[in-house]
């Protein structure tokens, strides 16, 4: 594991989040995104009535809905250090710089790769599973940690 890392849980005594919690938090955090893009989209979507039309309108949204992630994880990592997922699941973001909340070219940093990774195949979410300090891409790149609460 990393030394900042290992010194950062050492001197506030925390731990690392499970991959269990970190799972479900994003489960949560997807059910949410999913009620809230398809009450936005329903007017649309419920006059179709081919599963090719839905497909189609669905997929013809897919840049917004990234959008609506983007400023979703974006708001909560930067006012709440955490989504309503992972607050649920009573786990937290920490800033390794400081061991605090996320700032917000940290968090607008974080929930931007973190829609790539899904982008690739959820490739950065597979190398989370495999680090040491549990950390996906976007924390790699956003410098952060996520910890029980």
């Amino acid at each position: 594991m990393n030394e900042e890392i290992s010194r950062l849980l050492d001197r506030e005594e925390l731990q690392l989040a499970s991959k269990q919690k970190r799972f479900a938090a994003y489960m949560i955090d997807e059910l949410i995104l999913s009620v809230i893009w398809l009450s936005i989209i329903w007017g649309s979507f419920s006059g179709l009535e081919s599963i090719e039309e839905k497909i189609l309108l669905i997929n013809s949204y897919l840049l917004e809905f990234m959008v609506l992630k983007v400023i979703y994880h974006t708001f909560f990592v930067m006012q709440y250090a955490a989504s309503p997922g992972k607050i649920i699941m009573k786990i937290r973001i920490l800033e390794l710089r400081t061991a605090s909340n996320p700032s917000f070219l940290c968090a607008l940093n974080r929930a931007s790769v973190r829609v790539l990774s899904e982008l690739f195949f959820y490739a950065g979410f597979v190398w989370g599973l495999l680090d040491p300090a549990r950390q996906t891409w976007h924390d790699k790149t956003a410098r952060t940690v996520v910890v029980d609460a």
